[in-house]
């Protein structure tokens, strides 16, 4: 995932299951969302249960928002108070009724990948761009079709989308308009965590390291299996 804005601890993908935020840690299971205290880290605390919905798959932070994902919409929570998170709004497709959803969020825009195949359900996977600028009624403004995506994540003004057998590259200067930038073949990407001029690659067979100080057009450093 992206750097966010404020205290943080560690960075995680967009397929992530929990997140730290200050000295919160945030956790989904299928139907809630967990708060923890972990001011003290060798004694966390819950401190509240919320319930969010059905099928919860993933949780990603921007700012004092969390942006989860499910099987059938992005629901968006604030932490202006941390301890407290509160609905704000749920960002649905029209486009594809049921799918997966991980999601990423910058300034005025989300991203998120719609997969349809296989435990999914339903046909036509595609990469929505939802505009949250009015963050109580986000609306969709653009449906890319991708084959069958997973993670994604962004560095500045590029986006990374795992797609199948390829990583895909897209230009996002134009944060409502996502322009293909290119691709890397032949790899099977789970999910990206760009780090400052390194870009990690969550494959089926391992881990790849990217060099993207070009953000949009990365170049391999090294393969783990």
């Amino acid at each position: 995932m992206a750097p966010i804005t404020g205290s943080a601890v560690g960075t995680g993908g967009s397929m992530a299951r929990f997140t730290i935020v200050g000295n919160y840690l945030y956790a989904v299971d299928h139907s809630k969302l967990k708060v923890f205290d972990i001011s003290n880290g060798a004694d966390p605390q819950l401190k509240t249960e919320v319930a969010v919905g059905f099928e919860i798959e993933t949780i990603f932070p921007f700012a004092d928002k969390l942006f989860i994902g499910s099987t059938s919409m992005v629901h968006i929570f604030s932490i202006a108070n941390p301890a407290r998170p509160e609905k704000l709004s749920e960002a649905i497709s029209p486009t594809v009724m049921r799918r997966c959803d991980p999601v990423v969020a910058k300034d005025s825009v989300a991203y998120a990948t719609l997969r349809t195949n296989g435990p999914c359900g339903g046909v036509g996977s595609v990469l929505a761009v939802f505009d949250i600028r009015n963050i109580t009624k986000p609306v969709q403004r653009l449906t890319i079709p991708v084959r069958e995506p997973y993670g994604l994540g962004y560095q500045g003004n590029t986006l990374y989308v795992c797609d199948r057998n390829q990583l895909e590259v897209y230009d996002i200067s134009q944060p409502f308009n996502p322009v293909f930038a290119g691709h890397i073949l032949n790899i099977e990407p789970v999910d990206v965590i760009p780090l400052g001029n390194v870009l990690v690659v969550w494959t089926r067979q391992g881990m790849s390291l990217y060099d993207i100080a070009a953000p949009q057009q990365p170049k391999l450093l090294t393969t783990i299996h």
